[in-house]
């Protein structure tokens, strides 16, 4: 339900929701495929077949990392920084209309369920019990 509410929201600006999350990592500075896929929890192949489609598109660009030699910086080009905008408008839109219908309350309440079940979860891999 959530990725077909991204994929939504992302469509207006042309993207889909995978180009969006690429798009975002990389929003607020510089990163490689690498530490990308890592943010997402995704397999760097699949990043990196992602942002070579972005890279053609002109949303990003590869650049020299002064750090590694073979692993280049992803970094939003003038476009993509228009294409983040439109998204994060039609995400923001999007939150507050379904903020406005669920409540205040209901919504704190659907957090801290949240916030309290990542804790179980990061506990139960912590101690390896993540496998059955």
């Amino acid at each position: 339900m959530f990725s077909r509410a991204g994929e939504e929201i992302a469509k207006p600006a042309g993207q889909t929701l995978a180009r969006w999350l690429a798009l975002e990592e990389v929003a607020d500075g510089p990163a490689t495929v690498a530490q990308m896929a890592r943010a997402l929890g995704l397999a760097r192949q699949s990043v990196q077949r992602v942002t070579d489609l972005l890279e053609r598109d002109r949303l990003i660009e590869y650049s020299t990392n002064p750090e590694h030699q073979r692993a280049q910086l992803v970094r939003l080009t003038p476009d993509g920084r228009r294409a983040m905008y439109s998204i994060r408008e039609a995400q923001r839109t999007w939150a507050d209309a379904i903020g406005a219908e669920v409540g205040e309350a209901e919504l704190r309440q659907a957090g801290a369920t949240v916030n309290r079940l990542l804790e179980v979860l990061a506990q139960h891999l912590s101690r390896g019990r993540g496998r059955r």
